[in-house]
């Protein structure tokens, strides 16, 4: 009997042992736990770029605007390095982010002339905002470097970075904004080589009848002649895109060169007052330099969705790759062709010596129209990310009274503003027609050669 009794005992003793034990391991109290609070003290939970939302890449997107607004923002006073700018700092919003995104790809080996980006630490935790702050820190003081507007910068970094800071660890936080700041050096050392910083001789335009030269307000003025040399992004991305050119120039009345020329007079007398609020909107004077009426209708809309971290960027490098290289494209064809501005045929063929366009005729040749074709890739871009169908208003000028513009879809807007330029007297309308399919085909080269999903 005391045998039992003892043996009972024994058995008791160890069943509570065991149960003991397991309690132990279930509530995280074991002997192993220590050496696993310290694995994830270092490598931490590996959250994907999607968990995070874009107000980074917003609030950056709204400071550069207010640089923009102001005339000394860019050295460039025709948007071309403002959307070559909002081009690489895209690029390295995206790639900052990348590694966060599983389906996602780096663009190295597809953009011509990009270097390797650094590599995350495998297993360890990035804050993919920290990163992303670090390199839009990093390239917008570098591209922008007006000393009035670093105070401004600093004070937007050190902002973001004192959140951060109060919700990681101070290691994956060094870590995370290292990273950024190493894609945005890589990035912008990359960007010095695109040609846009080259010192050409001083341009001089040929002479002849029907042949562009500098007219009226600026008759001595030749804007960025060398801009088409620039390299690049996507190898092809220009491969039969052009439309043909205008009509050869003709002084006969019955010549289609004529005809085309005399619509911008014939327009000009009978301008409605929403034609003339159309073509005064969109003259970008007063207001943001010409060609970042697309950033900031790209903010716009960016601030009506407010996507995820990941869409951000993403879209930001797509419309802004399209941007540029549009850009890039219109200029080489610009001083190809070297197309003659309305004015000068309408007061010398025409015979109305004293006619003004409602807005300044610019500084470069006619065809194709910078706007018209910014504005077909800028669609093109937008339409690839939110679809046919997306209805927005622009109130990019409301602070100035003027009424917001609405819109079914991106083309539509496009539309718009190559019609803007026939009113504002300073483009044809088969230019503005053509330069709009140009822009659209050029991003449609770029969106089917880069591939930024995995395979």
């Amino acid at each position: 009997m005391k045998r039992l009794i003892y043996s009972k005992a024994i058995f008791t003793s160890l069943l509570f042992f065991i149960l003991l034990s397991s309690c132990k391991k279930e509530n995280g109290t074991s002997e192993v736990r220590p050496a696993q609070t310290s694995a994830v003290k270092e490598y931490g939970h590996l959250k994907q770029t999607k968990t995070y939302s874009s107000e980074v890449a917003q609030k950056w997107q709204d400071l550069q605007l207010q640089v923009l607004w102001v005339p000394a923002g860019s050295p460039n006073p025709y948007g071309l390095n403002g959307n070559r700018w909002f081009a690489y700092i895209g690029i390295a919003l995206y790639e900052a982010v990348v590694p966060g995104m599983p389906a996602y790809q780096s663009l190295y080996s597809q953009l011509i002339d990009m270097p390797e980006m650094p590599s995350t630490e495998p297993g360890k935790a990035y804050h993919w905002p920290t990163s992303a702050n670090a390199a839009l820190a990093f390239l917008n003081k570098s591209f922008y470097t007006n000393i009035n507007f670093r105070p401004a910068m600093d004070a937007l970094e050190q902002s973001l970075n004192d959140q951060y800071q109060s919700e990681i660890s101070a290691d994956e936080f060094q870590r995370s904004q290292n990273f950024g700041r190493e894609v945005a050096r890589r990035i912008f050392e990359w960007s010095k080589t695109d040609g846009a910083l080259t010192v050409y001789p001083t341009y001089v335009p040929p002479t002849g009848v029907g042949i562009w030269s500098p007219t009226a307000p600026n008759p001595t003025a030749i804007a960025s002649p060398y801009w088409g040399n620039n390299r690049l992004f996507v190898q092809g991305s220009l491969d039969n895109t052009s439309s043909s050119p205008p009509p050869p120039y003709s002084t006969d009345p019955s010549s289609a060169y004529y005809k085309m020329v005399k619509e911008v007079y014939d327009v000009s007398q009978s301008l409605t007052a929403e034609q003339r609020a159309t073509g005064l909107y969109f003259n970008d004077i007063p207001g943001y330099q010409a060609g970042t009426h697309y950033l900031s209708a790209f903010n716009q809309v960016m601030h009506n969705e407010n996507p995820t971290l990941d869409f951000y960027a993403l879209a930001h490098a797509k419309v802004g790759i399209s941007l540029a290289s549009s850009q890039i494209g219109c200029w080489q064809i610009k001083y190809n062709l070297l197309v003659e501005r309305p004015i000068r045929y309408i007061r010398n063929v025409l015979g109305h010596s004293t006619w003004t366009p409602l807005i300044p005729t610019h500084p470069h040749p006619e065809f194709p129209s910078g706007h018209s074709q910014t504005g077909g890739a800028f669609a093109t871009a937008m339409t690839n990310v939110f679809g046919q169908d997306y209805h927005f208003t622009l109130h990019t000028y409301d602070n100035q009274g003027m009424a917001p513009r609405p819109y079914n879809t991106f083309f539509e807007m496009a539309e718009d503003i190559g019609r803007s330029r026939v009113y504002g007297g300073i483009h044809y309308s088969y230019t503005c027609t053509e330069s709009l399919k140009q822009g659209s085909k050029i991003v449609d080269n770029i969106l089917n050669k880069l591939k930024f999903k995995k395979d």
